[in-house]
């Protein structure tokens, strides 16, 4: 097994880590490596966590920061290992991960262990199950076991920002909507009624439906409402009597759950609608004087994060958060996954320059 070499730059770890797979449910040699790698550290407080390593500075400082970042990836598709490649004259790492987010997980790694002496504490968490269901999500799971680690004046996510800083997240829902019908013969369809047909309407108000843009805070979210999967059928002579459309609404941080179970009932009036899956958004918490330090210190334009992020976890416990790494989000999880060479530096060099107060 290779060892983590925290004395290498952040790029060459962006390569060691990134050529070490870990796809969600597969990441505890990745995590046995930064262990091993951080609980060498005189200047570090390590803690362990299944797959979740935390790594505390403990200088009695007055502020306290959270930095953090996901160590597993979605699936590979014969993009590991990496390589080096030229995209328009800028030089890129290729490769799963790159983007979404062992680039932002390597230069935490390196600062870790650079900044011994930091202007405010920090405690890094690296954790699991990120790309999953949240009840397996690693900080989940911490916040279970270990609540008092979250306790913080401000966070910062390592998620792909293009190298800026992007304030909160939209809210995440997926629900299903269910039309019902009566099983018949297919050769006498008129003895039974065709649920997967009854579904045109959910359909239709879907492409007719114009999603929001909301400004909070000074930054403007894009709201979105989709079908992403339609399942019917039963055989291929059955009329079927059941039809479920799964729909993904992206909604901003100006709406709470119940807010948004409301908009989707409304859209969905007199359908079958049942939520799977919650999460609400967060706002920008760039109000924060440590947020408005951090972003005049790396020279950002914050900006509206469309995706949902973990910046919600610690938003909903009090803890103002904003996303800041290296990596096009557009690329994340795509076959062409790549994030520039020179945005994982200005990311470190920013990141250094504020942590350590010059």
């Amino acid at each position: 097994m290779p060892t983590l070499d925290l004395s290498a730059t952040s790029v060459d770890l962006t390569r060691t880590i990134c050529d070490i797979p870990s796809v969600s449910d597969d990441e505890t040699r990745l995590a046995d490596l930064i262990h091993e790698a951080v609980s060498v550290l005189p200047h570090l407080e390590v803690y362990r966590d299944g797959d979740t390593i935390v790594a505390r500075t403990n200088g009695r400082r007055a502020q306290r920061v959270v930095i953090a970042g996901h160590i597993d990836t979605v699936p590979i598709n014969g993009n590991v290992p990496t390589r080096d490649v030229q995209v328009d004259g800028e030089s890129y790492i290729w490769g799963r991960g790159t983007v979404d987010m062992k680039a932002g997980v390597a230069v935490q790694l390196k600062l870790a262990a650079e900044l011994t002496d930091p202007r405010v504490d920090i405690t890094w968490m690296w954790y699991d199950h990120e790309e999953v269901d949240a009840d397996l999500n690693g900080l989940t799971r911490l916040a279970a076991t270990r609540p008092e680690l979250f306790s913080a004046d401000f966070a910062i996510l390592g998620e792909p920002s293009n190298g800026q800083v992007e304030g909160g997240c939209n809210g995440n829902m997926r629900v299903i909507v269910r039309t019902r019908g009566v099983r018949a013969h297919s050769a006498r369809a008129w003895i039974g009624e065709n649920a997967i047909h009854s579904a045109a309407p959910i359909l239709a108000r879907l492409s007719e439906y114009r999603p929001r843009e909301i400004e909070v805070e000074g930054l403007v979210y894009r709201e979105g409402l989709n079908a992403v999967r339609i399942n019917g059928g039963v055989a291929g002579n059955v009329i079927p009597d059941l039809c479920e459309v799964e729909v993904n609404y992206r909604f901003a941080p100006s709406r709470d759950a119940a807010e948004a179970d409301r908009h989707v009932r409304d859209v969905f009036t007199g359908f079958d609608v049942d939520i799977v899956d919650l999460a609400v958004g967060a706002r920008p918490g760039l109000d924060a004087a440590l947020a408005q330090e951090f972003v005049a210190a790396v020279g950002a334009e914050p900006r509206p994060k469309y995706g949902w992020t973990d910046v919600a976890r610690f938003s909903a416990l009090g803890v103002p958060a904003v996303n800041y790494g290296p990596g096009d989000p557009h690329l994340a999880h795509h076959d062409e996954e790549r994030v520039p060479i020179a945005q994982i530096e200005a990311v470190e060099q920013g990141l250094r320059a504020w942590l350590s107060g010059h």
